[in-house]
């Protein structure tokens, strides 16, 4: 196997949540991709992406929908404070609470983070869920070409991140960078620059679907730079 196919291969983006776990094998263009569970500190080196939170969401309300991040003392005071369809979750040495829902607001003794969005919901659509995936990607390691059933939404704590789809490429740099896409497109991540890139990464999707699904008939055009 080729250093650049185990880069490939290895590295997972938090939007696929992908282990690699592929339900049967591909018989045609697409297979559908699983989501491993973090267990521990797993998702926090280089390697693949992994689960730390699931949650059934139902209809979301026609304004505007923003993923917001808060950090919180401890385990006990995010679960005290936790809204309906939060998830709260321990990584990269913090505790954290995600909540999907109007810009603003507050959640009792959390720090928010950031607000990621607004993520581009289609009219009518849902019901939803969302999955939250942790991963960190060495300089270079990219993601399995992969679609979602719904929008995906990233936050990185460091590092620099470019995500190309047949729309173009995004690229964004340093701690706290956020990243937005439509469902759809199928996508590769890619960790640019010279520094680790660990974060988050949401798939607001349509709870009849799969979150994930590999590709295989789509080729990137290397719209990414190295640096």
């Amino acid at each position: 196997m080729s250093p650049r196919y185990r880069r490939l291969v290895g590295g997972l983006c938090g939007a696929a949540g992908l282990a690699l776990a592929i339900a049967g094998a591909p018989s045609g263009a697409s297979a559908q991709a699983t989501s491993r569970t973090c267990h521990g500190a797993e998702g926090e080196a280089p390697g693949p992406a992994c689960l730390v939170g699931h949650e059934d969401l139902g209809a979301l309300p026609a304004a505007p929908i923003f993923w917001t991040l808060y950090n919180f003392p401890d385990v006990a005071a995010a679960q005290g404070a936790k809204p309906v369809g939060a998830s709260v979750v321990e990584a990269f040495g913090k505790v954290w609470l995600f909540r999907i829902g109007p810009k603003g607001g507050s959640v009792p003794g959390g720090r928010r983070v950031a607000e990621v969005g607004p993520i581009p919901l289609e009219p009518g659509g849902g019901p939803y869920s969302a999955e939250y995936l942790k991963s960190t990607f060495a300089p270079g390691m990219t993601a399995p070409l992969h679609v979602h059933s719904g929008p995906e939404a990233f936050y990185a704590l460091d590092g620099a991140s470019c995500l190309e789809t047949p729309d173009g490429a995004q690229v964004a740099r340093g701690p706290g960078h956020a990243l937005v896409v439509r469902r759809g497109p199928p996508m590769l991540l890619m960790a640019i620059g010279d520094r680790t890139r660990q974060g988050f990464a949401l798939i607001l999707h349509d709870a009849a679907q799969p979150p994930t699904t590999l590709v295989h008939d789509w080729t990137p055009k290397g719209l990414c730079p190295k640096a």
